[in-house]
């Protein structure tokens, strides 16, 4: 069951040198910029965290892994300020993720949209059931995904980014994703899921975790100007949200 409170739930328990972060929200795991922001400085805070040595970061509930922007906050926006205020929720927590000293480890349960898969692309690794199908709609509602293209085109390539944001009104599957690089692995189920998540998250908690921090700082190596590049991006999503078009489309 799915959190009732419209501002979302944010969940951090720590066992064995392993932080899991469980966001939710009752429109499917969407994020309204508060939840953004505390989710943002979960990760900062843990990131310098010296009882922990890796991140779990999943959603509630056994549907959507995560639904995107908040078409509810989207609609509220009425200045070119409030909406790159907003679009600036996801350029600071992709940058969180990125510049986090701890390993990130995604456990997807379902299907992601738009900036869903922003945060997908932003962990360092990702698990998956079958039933993890991905999409970039955004173009289908009059904006783009300026912000979390870097990640994504990281992760999955260029051409993939081109075809998943053109196809704007096409899920690809989980099996789709993991052949591009989205996704380590795709598990038959929950169950599985969270066995290989278990076990994963064990053996690289008992790895030394300087090493661990070496290594994702090579990971993410020549990603620096993102700070700059993603509250650009933002901008540009802000204007467009205030479009006629955006407008309607979200109202639909």
């Amino acid at each position: 069951m799915l959190t009732p409170d419209k501002t979302g739930s944010l969940l951090t328990t720590i066992d064995n040198k392993i932080a899991t972060v469980q966001f939710g929200h009752p429109a499917s795991n969407s994020f309204p910029r508060v939840l953004l922001d505390r989710l943002t400085n979960e990760l900062t805070f843990l990131s310098d965290n010296p009882d922990i040595s890796i991140i779990v970061l999943k959603s509630e509930g056994n549907g959507a892994f995560c639904a995107g922007a908040s078409f509810d906050e989207l609609l509220a926006v009425s200045t070119l300020d409030e909406g790159t205020r907003f679009f600036t929720g996801f350029a600071n927590l992709i940058n969180a993720m990125r510049s986090c000293k701890k390993i990130i480890i995604g456990r997807i349960q379902g299907k992601a949209v738009g900036g869903g898969v922003g945060i997908i692309a932003a962990c360092d690794y990702a698990f998956a059931t079958h039933e993890s199908a991905v999409k970039l709609s955004e173009l289908a509602i009059g904006i783009g995904p300026f912000v979390i293209e870097p990640a994504v085109s990281r992760k999955i390539g260029k051409m993939a980014m081109s075809e998943m944001t053109l196809g704007a009104h096409e899920w690809k599957t989980a099996y789709w994703a993991h052949q591009k690089g989205l996704y380590a692995k795709v598990l038959e189920n929950q169950e599985e899921l969270d066995l290989e998540v278990i076990s994963f998250s064990k053996k690289l908690a008992g790895y030394n975790p300087e090493a661990l921090a070496e290594i994702k700082k090579i990971f993410w190596e020549g990603t620096a100007h993102w700070d700059k590049l993603l509250k650009e991006r933002a901008a540009i999503s802000g204007k467009l949200v205030l479009s006629d078009f955006t407008r309607n489309a979200l109202i639909k």
